[in-house]
């Protein structure tokens, strides 16, 4: 007999393991998120990962890790299964389970949106997703649960857009974030986006140029059944949550018919660049107890180019306590390293074993 994967002994790993720890499910109605341009529900899922033994430990409290989906993601997204893999609820359980890292809280946080995602940003043309996040959301979950409220023991991780918000978030918030994990994050934009503008350009052609079109057959038929809908949405909606006007409008960084990149726009992009970003918020970065970024060496957006570029322009402003590390995969199919973020930054944010008691 082969030796077993995942050390789950012969648990056929096709189907639903069970838990160690406990996953409570809510619905939080989102003050910030009513009302949004997009008419989204406010009504938002929010699942929390309780550890094993933490309703034996009455006395004890625990780091927590808040993880952010890609684009198109959508919080009962962590639950689909792929052949021969965990999902990540499972796998972050069994990391805990195995003692491979201080028991944590885990927040699968939602941020849909009608246009695949928000960045987890505030934007008129979408809503108010990183208000959502740090005002609501971490609240919910600390009034509810034996956390460390504070954010030395607060962490955030996430996948491509959501890495990409697992890495601005402590930037933003440092009162609330402590340590980061980013896989594959979007970072260094003049290879992670413009590459992408010329397919948008040509794939437009078919809709006179105009994106409404397109947004009018896209709702005719089933959503990725063309080639190019992937690059349309996903770049009209990185513009919604980084270009739009106060009123809403959802400005492109490039000329629709000639893919000419628009350099008042693209600078309102480039401002969101966690590249461009570190200088202006240094001071948060330093305070962080955990920095990890990772990427596969062969990843379609460049990601691992991005992370080294972080990377660097931490080290300009003295933050050299980085985990980066790059491995041979493209951006897809690397969930298998989630857990390594995780445990990462659980041993970071865990601090010394009294901070677990009661009273801190």
């Amino acid at each position: 007999m082969p030796e077993p994967l995942f050390g789950w002994g012969s648990y056929p790993n096709a189907y639903p393991r069970p838990l160690a720890g406990r996953i409570d499910r809510h619905t939080i109605v989102s003050e910030v998120l009513a009302g949004n341009p997009l008419g989204d529900p406010a009504r938002r899922p929010l699942e929390v990962y309780l550890p094993p033994g933490y309703d034996d430990a009455a006395q004890r409290r625990y780091p927590s890790v808040y993880v952010l989906q890609g684009y198109t993601g959508a919080l009962p997204m962590w639950h689909n299964r792929a052949p021969f893999r965990p999902t990540f609820p499972e796998a972050a359980d069994a990391l805990f389970q195995d003692g491979g890292a201080p028991p944590c809280v885990i927040v699968y946080v939602d941020a849909w949106t009608a246009y695949g995602g928000s960045q987890f940003v505030d934007s008129p043309a979408t809503g108010r997703y990183h208000t959502y996040l740090c005002d609501e959301v971490v609240p919910f979950v600390d009034a509810r649960y034996r956390t460390l409220a504070a954010a030395a023991h607060r962490g955030i991780a996430g996948k491509s857009s959501g890495g990409f918000g697992a890495m601005i978030t402590p930037m933003l918030r440092p009162d609330l974030f402590g340590g980061l994990a980013s896989h594959a994050g979007d970072a260094l934009y003049e290879l992670c986006y413009v590459a992408s503008f010329g397919k948008v350009v040509r794939a437009l052609r078919a809709y006179d140029g105009s994106y409404e079109k397109f947004w009018q057959d896209f709702a005719t038929r089933p959503p990725g059944s063309k080639q190019t809908d992937g690059d349309l949405v996903m770049t009209y909606g990185v513009a919604a949550a980084f270009s739009a006007d106060a009123d809403g409008t959802v400005r492109l960084p490039f000329d629709p018919r000639t893919g000419r990149l628009l350099d008042d726009v693209w600078d309102r992009w480039l401002a969101w660049d966690p590249v461009r970003m570190v200088p202006a918020h240094a001071d948060a970065l330093r305070s962080l107890r955990a920095i990890y970024l990772d990427a596969g060496t062969r990843d379609e957006w460049y990601l691992d180019l991005g992370a080294l570029a972080v990377r660097d322009a931490l080290a300009e402003v003295g933050v050299t306590d980085v985990a980066c590390e790059l491995f041979d995969a493209a951006h897809g199919g690397i969930d298998y390293r989630y857990p390594r973020g995780l445990a990462y930054l659980a041993q970071r944010l865990a601090g010394d074993d009294a901070d677990t008691l009661e009273g801190r």
